[in-house]
Parts: structure tokens; C-alpha cells; sequence
């Protein structure tokens, strides 16, 4: 027998689209039998993923994935199998949330002087979660026409030296692994390939 497994996925709870429930349903739905929910800096989800695993008979790995700096770039790492009850990892995860809401502000107050009022507070509205990340401000500029795609968004408002732009100031990659590991987690770097 031939298991299906997805070790990276996001909910509501970061920069996803459906529910944790609603995830594991379509994760299910599409044949997938080992599910792991990997939100960014974030593992609210979780619980209810857990149930709703339970519900359909879906293996769910507990996971998270931590938003590093490292060699002057962002890089993630994912922890699968990980006790989200770990204090070492929610103190964490909690100092990485403090710092994107900050960011998000700023990316808000860097847009407004760029002639594009109310960034902040649309990709807020955007973000239904406890995250406010650069995808929902690219959904807002794609939007209100700014830019053709959310790639465009990227490439001509939020890379380096762009109006909304803020470098990232993140979990170092030995904080990263260590708050993993200490909470019983395997440490996987995130898409390789960029």
C-alpha cells in the first residue's frame, strides 16, 4: 500500500486559505493520508487539525515552520512531530509573532508614504489569523491594481529596496533547531530550491 503524505501546509492560522479543519478535509479529499500543518511561527491550529484528523481517519503530524536569518536571508525550517506545548518553542514562536506584527505595521507605514493608504489594515483583514504576512498585503496591492499578480506584488513592492520592503530580523538558525529539538521535533529546511 502506497501512503500519500504532505509534510508542508498552512492554514488560516499563518498565510493559508482554509481552516485548519477545512485543510485537513481537502487534504483528504485529495488522497493525502499523512498531513503535517507547518504554520509560520504558529501551531494554533493544531488542536483543531488534530480533531478533524481524527475525524477522517488522516494521520496528522504536528508541525510548525520557524522564520530564520540566516548569512543576511530568510530561510524556514520546519519541525514535524514537535510538542506544541514546549515553552522553549512558544516563547519563541511568540517573540517571531511580536516581531511580524511590527513588521506588518512598518511594511504598512513604508506603503502609505509610496502614495498607497490603508495596506496595513486590508492585509489584516486579509490575514483572518494571528499572522499578517507579506502575502496578504500582496493580495491587497494585487487587488486594488497596483500590480498585474501577487508575483508582480513581490517583485516591484516587497524585495529589497522596494517601497514596502523590510529585511527580515528572525530566529537565528541554532535558536531555530534548538527550539525543535526541544521540543522533540525533527528540523527539515523548508523549499531548498529558492
Amino acid at each position: 500500500m502506497t501512503l500519500h503524505y504532505d509534510l508542508h501546509s498552512h492554514s488560516l492560522a499563518s498565510d493559508g486559505t482554509l481552516s485548519p479543519t477545512e485543510l485537513v478535509h481537502s487534504a483528504s479529499t485529495a488522497g493525502v493520508d499523512v498531513l503535517a500543518l507547518t504554520d509560520h511561527d504558529d501551531t494554533s491550529g493544531l488542536a483543531e487539525a488534530s480533531q478533524a484528523a481524527q475525524a477522517v481517519g488522516l494521520c496528522l503530524i504536528p508541525g510548525v515552520e520557524v522564520s530564520v536569518t540566516w548569512d543576511n536571508q530568510t530561510v524556514h525550517v520546519v519541525g514535524l512531530r514537535i510538542d506544541p506545548e514546549s515553552s522553549p518553542l512558544q516563547l519563541g514562536l511568540a517573540r517571531l509573532r511580536e516581531y511580524r506584527n511590527w513588521r506588518a505595521e512598518e511594511m504598512g507605514r513604508r506603503l502609505a508614504k509610496h502614495g498607497i493608504e490603508g495596506a496595513y489594515d486590508a492585509a489584516r483583514q486579509l490575514a483572518k489569523g494571528r499572522i499578517i504576512s507579506r502575502t496578504h498585503f500582496a493580495q491587497f496591492l494585487a487587488g486594488q491594481g497596483h500590480a498585474k499578480s501577487v508575483r508582480d506584488v513581490f517583485k516591484h513592492f516587497l524585495k529589497p529596496r522596494k517601497p514596502g520592503f523590510v529585511p527580515g530580523d528572525w530566529a537565528t538558525l541554532e535558536e531555530a533547531l534548538s527550539w525543535i529539538h526541544d521540543a522533540g521535533g525533527q528540523a527539515v529546511i523548508a523549499h531548498p530550491a529558492r
